[in-house]
């Protein structure tokens, strides 16, 4: 079975969308998780099939249910939202597979750093007038600057979860 995804412009549903993430903590025995609530987003679908396009998160709007914890993870120790308010995804390129799978190679841009990312995405649902896109993959966050780690209680990737739709913006 071959899926087409109709050229255009398309854009992000926020309120469809969602950004999540997951950090073991507390030497492995704790899971943080918390969610973007300020998620934005466009991409363009070219004539060969071809996808290019930016998401955006607003870094303040990461919420994990607990309110000190999350005003530290704004502060200069992590995301320093302050210098930094935004975390940006910018897709170089987005090429689906007759398999509903989308390979996908971007830039990640977090705190003022940016590193190359590939990632496999998964084709949830399309027609016509929208479609969505799911991910998981993991990051460094030493990579981007965010190493605070007191007594040594935080331990490898964070592991990103993302469910994207979009809708076709009318021409």
């Amino acid at each position: 079975m071959t899926v087409t995804v109709e050229t255009g412009t398309w854009q992000l549903d926020r309120t469809a969308s969602t950004v999540a993430l997951r950090h073991k903590t507390m030497w492995g025995l704790v899971t943080v998780k918390g969610t973007f609530s300020g998620v934005t987003g466009r991409g363009e679908v070219r004539p060969d099939g071809s996808a290019v396009g930016t998401v955006t998160l607003d870094a303040a709007s990461l919420d994990t249910k607990n309110a000190k914890r999350d005003t530290h993870l704004r502060s200069a120790d992590f995301f320093d939202v302050d210098n930094h308010p935004e975390i940006t995804l910018a897709v170089r390129s987005a090429e689906l597979r007759a398999d509903k799978t989308v390979q996908v190679v971007a830039q990640l841009t977090a705190r003022g750093v940016s590193r190359p990312l590939t990632l496999t995405a998964n084709l949830v649902e399309a027609d016509a007038d929208a479609l969505t896109l799911a991910a998981e993959f993991t990051v460094d966050r030493e990579q981007f600057g965010m190493g605070w780690n007191q007594m040594g209680m935080i331990r490898g990737v964070t592991t990103i979860t993302t469910t994207l739709r979009f809708s076709r913006t009318a021409v």
